[in-house]
Parts: C-alpha cells; sequence; structure tokens
C-alpha cells in the first residue's frame, strides 16, 4: 500500500515537472527556437522544435505561434515542427492594410524553400486551414499530408453564419478600428473564393476538421470534404471553432494517427 501510494506521488510529480517545463516555454517569443527569413520582401518570423520530418503548423486569423502552445510540445516529439507566424501577424513583417491567403501561401512556400524542404506534413488552424488548403493547390508538392480545423472555402452565407459576416462588417466600417484588424476583417469579408470544383487540384490527403457547434456551417466543412479527392472528416462533439484548445489530448491523437496511417 505505501508502495502504491509512493509510486502515485511519484507519477503526480513527473506529470507536474512535465507540466511546469511545458508551461514555461514561451511559444511565439521563443528566443532559443525562434528565426528569421526573408521572404516575398518580407521578415518571416518562424520557430523550430524537434527533429524528423517536417511538420508546418498555421495558426488562424489574428493568432501567432502562440496558438499551438498544446500541440508543439505534442507534435515536436515525433517531427521537426516548424511554427510560422503568418505575415502582419505576431512577429513577422508586411504591409498592414492588405491581406489575402495567396500571399500568405506564397509565404510558406517560399519557407519552405529557404530551409530546403521539398514537403512538409501541414497543420492549419482557421486561417491557417484555409492557407493550408492554398498552399496545397498551388504547390501540390510541398504538402505531404494535410489536416486543417475550421478551414472555409468560401465567404459567403453557404459557408458562414449571417450575424458573424455582419459583425465584421461592422469591425471594418467602425471608424475607430486598428487599421490591422480592418485588414484581417475585410480579408475574411471578402475572401476566400474557391469553387469547390477546385478542390480536386490537391492531391494529398487531407483530414477536414470542425467543431459541431463552429463559427462555420457543418454542411461546408462535410462539401469540403466531398469535394476532395482524397480526405476523411472529423466532427469534435461539444465544440467550437477552438476544438484544439477545447480538446487539445483529442486533437493530438486525431492528427497524428491521420499522417501514420
Amino acid at each position: 500500500m505505501k508502495k502504491n501510494i509512493l509510486l502515485l506521488i511519484l507519477t503526480l510529480f513527473i506529470i507536474n515537472t512535465v507540466s511546469a517545463q511545458t508551461n514555461s516555454v514561451n511559444y511565439g517569443n521563443n528566443g532559443k527556437a525562434g528565426h528569421s527569413a526573408m521572404i516575398n520582401g518580407i521578415k518571416l518570423y518562424y520557430e523550430i522544435y524537434g527533429n524528423g520530418e517536417p511538420l508546418l503548423m498555421l495558426h488562424g486569423n489574428g493568432g501567432s505561434i502562440e496558438a499551438f502552445r498544446n500541440q508543439i510540445p505534442y507534435f515536436e516529439k515525433h517531427y521537426k515542427v516548424i511554427a510560422v507566424d503568418s505575415r502582419i501577424h505576431g512577429k513577422s513583417g508586411g504591409c498592414i492594410d492588405t491581406l489575402s491567403y495567396d500571399m500568405m501561401a506564397n509565404d510558406f512556400a517560399g519557407l519552405l524553400d529557404e530551409l530546403h524542404i521539398d514537403s512538409a506534413y501541414v497543420i492549419g488552424w482557421s486561417d491557417g486551414g484555409i492557407n493550408g488548403l492554398v498552399l496545397a493547390m498551388k504547390f501540390p508538392k510541398k504538402v505531404k499530408k494535410l489536416a486543417v480545423l475550421g478551414a472555409n472555402t468560401l465567404a459567403d452565407t453557404t459557408a458562414l453564419y449571417p450575424a458573424d459576416i455582419e459583425e465584421m462588417k461592422k469591425t471594418v466600417r467602425n471608424p475607430n478600428t486598428p487599421t490591422i484588424k480592418r485588414t484581417l476583417n475585410l480579408m475574411m469579408i471578402n475572401q476566400p473564393n474557391i469553387p469547390y470544383s477546385e478542390l480536386n487540384k490537391i492531391h494529398c490527403n487531407v483530414l477536414v476538421m470542425s467543431g459541431d457547434k463552429d463559427v462555420l456551417k457543418p454542411e461546408h466543412s462535410l462539401k469540403i470534404y466531398q469535394s476532395l479527392p482524397s480526405a476523411s472528416l472529423c466532427i469534435f462533439p461539444n465544440s467550437n471553432h477552438d476544438a484544439l484548445i477545447q480538446h487539445p489530448a483529442l486533437f493530438n491523437e486525431i492528427v497524428i494517427s491521420f499522417f501514420n496511417k
């Protein structure tokens, strides 16, 4: 009995120690892992963790590398994780009054070239998922497998709820909205515009994920899945647009299982 209690205490100590070490990493502002490269005329900031086959992580609108704080510690044990701040996000540069998914996909392709990486696994969340889809369309050899969460291919009411579109329009119309926030919302109002038929250009395996209470309509995620030549579908129950934060362990296990199959 005493041995079991001591073993339990030791186990809890190890778990808490590992958790404390993980939480002590300042993802998105980690000097030990951080790098910058001039890509397409802008400074692109990225951090590298782990070893193995390359895995590119692409965050969402208004986010940064820090968004993957629950994923990097897990995936760095299996891959060489390359987490990137998209242009005008985080510590990356760029013109704050113009942005498009094509521009960002070109940046990521350029970064892979800079790092001499022919192809990589890719995880994209929200806008990062859109970027992943565009990257796989424009640069098919760059993407080995793609996992996207909460990605849309259209910006109209077939994909988004009218109230959310109107809220973004209010943000753009507000004269007090900072330029960068206006630019980010304006992009989401007008982009992406990828017809379902264009998704057949993506030849890698794609895992399409969303929450059952996502800001995207579930039928849109289903249509993306159905339009891809080779795809799997995962809908997280009792989850919103932030499923990878709500259920990090489940998300990580589902994605790595997809990558490994």
